[in-house]
C-alpha cells in the first residue's frame, strides 16, 4: 500500500474522533455510534480505503495488500490486551476507563435521541408515567382526608391520629431510599413495577382491615411502595428525553402530582359523606364510606401498574449494564413510533452500534448445583444490597460531595417548610372554626326536669346543676354536651349515641343504660349508685359529620389546584432561564409569602394564603426533580434522587410534627420557621451547578 493510500486511511480515521465534545460517528469495530449521515467527501474516502481503489491501483478486499503498517499493530494491540489482563489491572484503571467510556456513551446517546425524535412514544411513557406520579400525589393526601372518619370508626385517640398521619411519610422514606437504589441495578422498569404492585396491594387491602395496629401496618407498607415512585420516575423518563425537551418536559410530568390531589379531594367530597355507601356483616365488621374512598384511591396505581407492563425498560440503563442488543432494539422502537405518527414510515433508524461502558464484574453467580435454593438467593439478596449500599457511599464521594450536600439541604428546608404550613393550615382553619363554635355553646344552669321523654338532639350545650327525675332518653343524639354537678335518678337511656359528650361531677341514683355507648371514660369523677349498663354499644360510631369535616377536602382541593399556574410558569422556563434560577426565586418568593400570614384572622384568609404559598412554591418543586435527575451519572442516577427524597420525608415528619404543635399557641414560630428554612435553602441552591446545557451521563 503506498503512501497516499496510507495516508486516505488515517485521514478516515481521524474523523471518526471526539471532536469539541461531540461525537459525528464511530467505526464499528470499536462498538461505537454509526449514524450514516457523515458527508459525502468522508463517503469517498471510506469507500476508496475499504475498497482499496484509486485510479492508478485497484485492489480487492481479500487479496493481499502489503506490509502493515506499524502503527497499525500497534492499535490491534492495544485492542486485544486489555480483554486479556483485565483481571490483572489495577481496578482504578478499569474505573477510569469505565468513565471515560460513560463520557463518550453520554454524547452518543443525546444525538441517537435527538435522531429518534419526540413525539408518540414519549408521550405515551408520559401518561404511563404519570398515573404512577399521580398515585403517589394521592397518596399524600388520602390519610388526612379519612382521618375524621377514620378516627370514629376506629376509636382513634389524638396520639393514635398523629401516628397515622406520620407512618405514611415513615414508609414513603425507607421506600424512596430502597427502590431508588435498587433502580440503578435492576432497572426502572422492574423496580417500579415492583414498587407499584406493592403500595396497590396493601393500600387495597387496608380498606377492609378493622383494628388500628394492622391498618397503620397496611399504610406503612403501601407507603414504603409507593416511595420508589418519584425517584424511578423522574429518572426513568429522562431517559427518553433529549437535552432541549428534558426541562420543560419533565415539568409537565410534575402535574400528575397535582392531578393526584386534586383527584384525591374531589373522590373525598363525593364520596366520604355518604356514610351509607357501604355494608356491615354482623355487628363487629363494618365496610364505611371512607373504606370506599380509599379503594378508590387505589385505581390510579392500578392503572399505570397495567399500562406498564406494555412499556420498555430504559435503553439507558441497558447500555450501562452492557445489554447493547436490547438497548438498540428499543432506542429502533422509538424511532420507528415517533416516525409513522409524523406520516415519515420510510426513515430509516440509521444507528448501527452504540458505545457501551467498561463492564466491571461486581456479582459472581452461583451455579445451580451449589447449596440450597435459599443459600442461592440469600447471597443474590445479600450482594444486591451491598451494591445498592455502594451505590449510596458514592453519592458522597469527593466528586459528588458538595452537590449532595447542598441539595440534600435545600431538599430538606423546602419539605419542612411546605409540608408542615400544609397540615398547619387545615389545623388553623379548623381551630378558628371551633372557637366560632364554642362562642355559641349554650348554658343552662339549676334546671328541674320530671317525667319528660327525650327523642331529639341536643348540641353544643353545657346543664350545670340539674336535677333530672324519671327522665327517658330514647333514640337521642348528643353532640358536644357535658353535664356538670347534675343529678340523675330513676332515669333511663336507650339506644343513645354521642359524641364529645361528658358527665362531670355527677350523681347518678337507680338509672339504666341500654344500647348506649356512654362509655365509663365519659363519666368524670362521677357517683353510681345502683346504676345498670346493659348491652353497651360496640366500636365507634359516624352518626356526626362535622361541617369541617367537608373543609378539610375544599381546602385540600383549592390548595392542590392553585399549583396549576406555578406549573405552567415552571415547564416553560424552565430551560429558558434555568433550573437553579427557578429554585432560588421560587423559595425566597414562598418565604416572603409566608410573613403575609400574620394577616391571616379568619378562614377565608387562611385559604386565600395558603393557596398563594402552594401557588409559588411549586417551582422549586420542579425544578428540584429536574436537577437532581441531571447531577448524578445514570448507574446513579435513581439512588442519588431516593437519597434526597428520603431526607424530603423526614422534613415532612418533622414538619408535621412542629407544625402542628403550634396550633392554637401562636402564629409567630410556624411562619418564622417556614420563611427561615425558604430563604436558607433558596440562597443555598444558588451554588449549585446549572445544569441545561449538559448531556445526561
Amino acid at each position: 500500500m503506498d503512501d497516499g493510500q496510507r495516508n486516505k486511511v488515517n485521514q478516515v480515521s481521524d474523523d471518526y474522533r471526539y471532536q469539541d465534545g461531540g461525537y459525528g460517528g464511530y467505526a464499528p469495530n470499536d462498538g461505537y455510534y454509526q449514524s450514516g449521515e457523515e458527508p459525502a467527501q468522508e463517503e469517498d474516502a471510506q469507500s476508496d480505503a475499504t475498497e482499496g481503489h484509486d485510479e492508478d491501483d485497484e485492489v480487492y478486499e481479500g487479496e493481499y495488500q502489503g506490509i502493515p503498517h506499524p502503527d497499525d499493530l500497534k492499535k490491534q494491540k492495544k485492542k486485544k490486551a486489555p480483554e486479556v489482563a483485565d483481571e490483572f489491572r489495577d481496578h482504578a484503571d478499569l474505573m477510569a476507563e469505565k468513565m471515560e467510556d460513560e463520557e463518550q456513551l453520554a454524547h452518543q446517546y443525546e444525538n441517537i435521541i435527538e435522531e429518534c425524535g419526540h413525539g408518540r412514544f414519549q408521550w405515551m411513557l408520559f401518561t404511563v408515567l404519570g398515573l404512577a406520579l399521580m398515585a403517589d400525589g394521592v397518596e399524600v393526601f388520602v390519610v388526612g382526608f379519612v382521618l375524621p372518619s377514620a378516627e370514629k370508626d376506629m376509636c382513634l385517640s389524638r396520639s393514635n391520629k398523629g401516628m397515622l398521619g406520620l407512618i405514611v411519610y415513615l414508609g414513603m422514606m425507607l421506600g424512596a431510599i430502597m427502590w431508588g437504589g435498587l433502580a440503578d441495578k435492576l432497572g426502572r422498569k422492574k423496580c417500579l413495577i415492583l414498587s407499584l404492585s406493592i403500595n396497590a396491594s396493601f393500600a387495597f387491602l387496608s380498606s377492609f382491615v378493622q383494628g388500628y395496629g394492622f391498618f397503620l401496618f397496611c399504610r406503612l407498607i403501601s407507603g414504603f411502595g409507593i416511595g420508589g415512585t418519584l425517584p424511578i420516575v423522574f429518572a426513568y423518563f429522562s431517559e427518553f428525553l433529549s437535552r432541549e425537551k428534558r426541562g420543560e418536559h419533565l415539568s409537565w410530568l410534575c402535574m400528575f402530582w397535582m392531578i393526584g390531589a386534586l383527584y384525591a379531594s374531589i373522590m373525598a367530597w363525593s364520596i366520604i359523606p355518604h356514610y351509607g355507601w357501604g355494608f356491615s356483616m354482623g355487628t363487629n365488621y363494618h365496610f364505611h364510606s371512607w373504606r370506599v374512598f380509599v379503594v378508590v384511591c387505589s385505581l390510579p396505581c392500578i392503572a399505570s401498574l397495567v399500562a406498564l407492563k406494555f412499556m420498555p425498560e430504559s435503553p439507558r440503563f441497558l447500555l450501562e449494564i452492557g445489554k447493547h442488543d436490547e438497548a438498540w432494539m428499543i432506542l429502533k422502537q422509538v424511532h420507528d413510533t415517533n416516525m409513522r405518527a409524523k406520516g415519515e414510515p420510510e426513515r430509516v433508524f440509521t444507528v448501527t452500534n452504540i458505545k457501551t461502558p467498561k463492564q466491571i464484574d461486581e456479582f459472581i453467580e452461583i451455579q445451580c448445583s451449589t447449596g440450597t435454593w435459599y443459600q442461592r438467593s440469600f447471597v443474590r439478596v445479600t450482594t444486591t444490597l451491598k451494591q445498592v449500599m455502594d451505590n449510596v457511599i458514592y453519592c458522597l464521594t469527593a466528586q459528588y460531595r458538595m452537590n449532595t450536600l447542598f441539595l440534600a439541604i435545600v431538599w430538606f428546608s423546602m419539605a419542612l417548610s411546605y409540608y408542615g404550613l400544609i397540615v398547619w393550615f387545615p389545623d388553623m382553619i379548623r381551630y378558628y372554626q371551633e372557637e366560632a363554635y364554642k362562642s355559641r355553646e349554650k348554658v343552662f344552669n339549676g334546671e328541674s326536669v320530671k317525667d319528660i321523654t327525650f327523642n331529639f338532639t341536643l348540641e353544643n350545650q353545657i346543664h350545670r346543676n340539674g336535677t333530672y327525675f324519671n327522665d327517658k332518653f330514647i333514640k337521642m343524639k348528643f353532640r358536644d354536651v357535658t353535664f356538670e354537678d347534675s343529678v340523675f335518678e330513676e332515669c333511663y337511656f336507650e339506644d343513645v349515641t354521642s359524641s364529645e359528650t361528658f358527665f362531670k361531677n355527677c350523681t347518678i341514683i337507680k338509672t339504666v343504660f341500654f344500647n348506649t355507648d356512654l362509655y365509663k371514660h365519659k363519666f368524670v369523677e362521677c357517683k353510681f349508685v345502683n346504676a345498670t349498663f346493659l348491652e353497651q354499644k360496640k366500636g365507634c360510631h359516624m352518626d356526626f359529620e362535622r361541617d369541617n369535616d367537608f373543609l378539610v377536602y375544599l381546602v385540600g382541593f383549592l390548595g392542590s389546584l392553585s399549583v396549576l399556574p406555578g406549573n405552567i410558569i415552571s415547564a416553560l422556563l424552565m430551560d429558558k432561564i434555568g433550573r437553579i434560577k427557578m429554585i432560588g426565586g421560587s423559595m425566597l418568593i414562598s418565604a416572603v409569602c409566608c410573613f403575609f400570614l400574620f394577616f391571616g384572622n379568619s378562614e377565608s384568609a387562611m385559604i386565600g394564603w395558603q393557596c398563594l404559598f402552594c401557588g409559588t412554591s411549586i417551582a422549586a418543586w420542579n425544578a428540584l426533580d429536574v436537577i437532581t435527575v441531571e447531577l448524578y451519572p445514570t448507574h446513579k442516577r435513581a439512588t442519588a434522587f431516593g437519597i434526597l427524597n428520603g431526607l424530603c420525608k423526614i422534613g415532612a415528619i418533622f414538619g408535621n410534627a412542629i407544625f402542628a404543635s403550634f396550633v392554637g399557641i401562636t402564629k409567630v414560630v410556624p411562619i418564622l420557621l417556614a420563611s427561615s428554612a425558604l430563604v436558607a435553602g433558596g440562597l443555598l441552591a444558588l451554588r449549585l451547578p446549572e445544569t441545561r446545557d449538559q448531556v445526561l451521563m
